[in-house]
Parts: structure tokens; C-alpha cells; sequence
């Protein structure tokens, strides 16, 4: 999940019902208010600075075409974009926070195949993560990203980290050999949280697609996301194993394992940044670069306070493989203007605008990297570039009652002891929905 996400007030779960065809079908609005020379309608969820870059990097490039747009910013997208297409007040474009809603969406047969309107060979050959993270199993495609996060980071206290000689790790042997002389050295390595108020357990979630994604790779990852291998098979028990090996070891994570579902996620990894450091490793997304989650002095100075690199491969040298999530458009006509408007925010145009001010990473691999604010970002996005295997953060794909429900809450119980590992990922599975 990324961290916008998971500090909305709506889940899944609290969602209004639709009455949904059987099976996906390209559609388009019946009674939207966009396209042509009328106002094009871009409906989203997400808030204060991202919203009001957004704003402006559209309503300036809108001007110059001569397009009215209509920015439609919502806290509870979920419900409300659910609301709308079931009473048939559709917007023209919805940015999606996850595939997971996006497919829900697209089972109406309201929602336009993407595939129709863009260039599928160009978008697969420069985009990470592609056209598949809101596909169908038919290849109709029902949102891509316009933005993207990047999860799949280990951060650390740079000076410290060097001062200590500590090097970066390029293969899980070695994370864990660093996690060891961390703890000799008379430090607990890990620091560790994953509360979200309701959303409490999905930085858990994170971590088990991480681990399921280097022992599987792609495309076994793919098959458990979709449920085409059960939630319980091997793969992701010996990713729940390496992720025990590392949390549930003595000395291994600040307060120790009972501090794990109590620590949460936006600061958890500030006692990194104490004089002497409390812990030198936190793995979290790239929003951890921007202000209101490490310390307001360390997001200034973030180049030098901060190291960052990506979790390592099983094996050195295998390619690295990068798990990230995003902000998906979707469209629900096809009058020209519409898709105009959604040729820009999904296009490398807009990240000219949007990358200078922080918090956004463009999902073309080709763009220019000097736009981004700082060199910790460059880093960040050339993760993503050159990763050997990109996909989407696997909760999002999930059915909303697994990716934002059983899998949450079934990690904290697994974090707590309330269950071993086995039984949770057992029960899980059986959240899955028949149909």
C-alpha cells in the first residue's frame, strides 16, 4: 500500500455495494459530462501538497489547450467513486489509489479498454509496471499509472552507517550478516513498525510481498496476487520464514518484537536519526523522503542524513527486483478531450512539472532524472529504472476483503504471537473470495 492510501478513512470493507457484471467488458460513461468541447471531470483521492501540484501542473497545461477541467479531489474516493457509478454520475477520468478498485470499477462494463486509446507497445516498452497492475485476464487494460512509489527500500543513517564501516548489502546473505554485526556491535539493527490506526498491519503486507517476490520471482508473485497459487503455498511461507528470522530474533528489531504492531509507520524509523543512532536499518517506501516522516531536519538536509538502498536479491547478481505502487487513470469515455487530458497526466509531460516539487516519481524510465529535487530521489527513481522485475505492491491487486482485510489484519496476528505461521497464511486463504 502506499502511505496516501492507508491514511484514508474508507475501506474496502465499508464501501457501497455494486451490482457488477459477471465478467470485464470495455464501456464507456452513458451520461459524463466530459469530452468534446464540455468540461472534462478528473476525479481523486489524494490531498494537500500532491493535490495542489496536481492542480496546477493540469490547469496550466489545460489552458494552453483550451480544455476546462474539472479537478474533483475526494477523501473517501472509494466510497464516493463506487456511489457514482452505480447512480450513473460518472467522472470522465478517475485516478485510482489501487488496481484492487479499479477492477471493481471496470466490472460495470462502464470503464473504457485503455489498450483502445494509447499506445500499448510504447507504454509497455518505457513504463514500470507496465499495463498489467489493472488488467484483466481477457488483456483488456482499465487504468495505468500516472505516478509511482517506490517500496521495495532499506533506509539508514548515512554518517553513522559510514562512520560504523557498515557497507550496503547486495544479497540477502549479507543483509543478514549486516543485521548481525550491527547487534554485536551493541545496536538493535531493525527498526520496525506497522501501525495505521484501522489500517494497522499493511506495512506487514509489504514486507511479505517483498520477500514472496525474491523467492518467486515475477511471475509466481503474479500467480499469488491473482490467487492462482493458494496464499498459503511454499513461496510465501518461506518468505514469512526469512521475515521471522529477521523480526523475531532477540536483539534484532528496537523494543523488541511486542514493539512491532505499536510502532508506527510514518516514524518508526526517526530513532535512526538519535546521537548515537537507536538502529541503523528501516525498510519503507520513498514517502519516507518527504516532509512529516523522518524529522523535518533530516527531509531538509535528506541527502546527507539519509542512505538509502533497495532490498537485496536472494542471490548477489540475479537482477534486482523492485516492488512499487502508484496513482492508476482510468477512463470512462472517449470523447477526444477526455482523452487529451488523460494522454498528459499519464505521459512524461506532466512530471516536468510535478517532479521538481517532491513526493512524485514519473513511471517512464527514460525521464529526465535531473528534475527530481535531490539526489536521494535520482537514487530512488533509478531503483525503479533499472530494476531486472517491477511490479505493483500485491495488496493493492488483492480483492479488497484479502489486500485491505484478512491479509492486514492476519499479519498483526502472526506479529503479536497470536497465531503461528502456518495458520494465519491458512486462514487468509480462506478469505479469498469464490468468485
Amino acid at each position: 500500500m502506499h502511505m496516501r492510501r492507508m491514511v484514508g478513512s474508507v475501506a474496502v470493507a465499508t464501501a457501497v455495494v455494486l451490482t457488477a457484471s459477471a465478467c470485464l467488458s470495455s464501456g464507456g460513461g452513458t451520461t459524463s459530462g466530459g469530452g468534446g468541447d464540455k468540461t472534462v471531470e478528473v476525479m481523486y483521492g489524494f490531498s494537500g501538497d500532491q493535490s495542489e501540484n496536481f492542480k496546477a501542473a493540469v490547469n496550466a497545461w489545460a489552458q494552453k489547450e483550451g480544455i476546462t477541467v474539472k479537478l474533483s479531489a475526494t477523501p473517501d474516493f472509494d466510497k464516493l467513486v463506487r456511489s457514482r457509478v452505480q447512480g450513473n454520475n460518472l467522472p470522465d477520468i478517475a485516478i485510482f489509489p489501487q488496481p484492487g478498485i479499479t477492477l471493481d470499477i471496470a466490472r460495470t462494463g462502464k470503464m473504457v479498454d485503455l489498450a483502445t486509446v494509447l499506445d500499448k507497445n510504447e507504454y509497455n516498452k518505457e513504463k514500470i509496471y507496465l499495463f498489467d497492475a489493472a488488467s484483466d485476464n481477457e488483456g483488456k487494460v482499465w487504468a495505468v499509472p500516472m505516478s509511482t512509489s517506490v517500496k521495495s527500500l532499506v533506509w539508514y543513517p548515512k554518517q553513522a552507517f559510514e562512520a560504523a564501516g557498515y557497507t550496503v548489502p547486495k544479497s540477502e546473505a549479507e543483509l543478514i550478516t549486516l543485521t548481525e554485526k550491527i547487534k554485536a556491535d551493541g545496536t538493535p539493527p531493525w527498526c520496525v513498525g506497522i501501525e495505521s490506526q484501522a489500517a494497522t498491519g499493511w506495512p506487514a503486507t509489504d514486507w511479505m510481498e517483498d520477500y514472496v517476490l525474491r523467492f518467486g520471482g515475477a511471475e509466481k508473485y503474479k500467480q499469488w496476487t491473482k490467487h492462482e497459487i493458494p496464499f498459503n503455498d511454499p513461496v510465501v511461507k518461506q518468505a514469512a520464514d526469512e521475515i521471522a528470522k529477521i523480526w523475531f530474533t532477540d536483539g534484532n528489531v528496537l523494543g523488541g518484537r511486542k514493539a512491532i504492531a505499536s510502532n508506527n509507520f510514518a516514524t518508526a524509523g526517526n530513532p535512526m536519526f538519535s546521537n548515537p543512532p537507536k538502529c541503523f536499518l528501516h525498510r519503507q517506501a520513498s514517502f519516507l523522503a518527504q516532509a512529516g516522516n523522518f524529522p523535518d531536519d533530516v527531509v531538509k538536509n535528506i541527502d546527507q542524513r539519509a542512505g538509502v538502498f533497495p532490498l537485496p536479491p536472494i542471490t548477489a547478481g540475479s537482477g534486482q527486483p523492485v516492488m512499487g505502487a502508484g496513482d492508476l487513470a482510468g477512463l470512462f469515455n472517449k470523447e477526444e478531450n477526455t482523452v487529451k487530458v488523460l494522454q498528459y497526466i499519464t505521459g512524461r509531460e506532466i512530471g516536468n512539472e510535478l517532479a521538481p516539487k517532491g513526493g512524485y516519481i514519473s513511471g517512464w524510465k527514460d525521464f529526465d532524472a535531473s528534475k527530481y529535487p535531490n539526489q536521494t530521489m535520482r537514487d530512488i527513481a533509478k531503483i525503479a529504472y533499472t530494476s531486472s522485475d517491477a511490479v505493483f505492491d500485491g495488496s493493492d491487486v488483492m480483492p479488497g476483503e484479502v489486500g485491505a482485510g484478512s491479509f492486514w489484519r492476519e499479519m498483526v496476528n502472526w506479529v503479536t504471537g497470536k497465531k503461528n505461521t502456518d495458520t494465519v497464511l491458512s486462514d487468509i486463504d480462506k478469505t479469498w473470495p469464490k468468485s
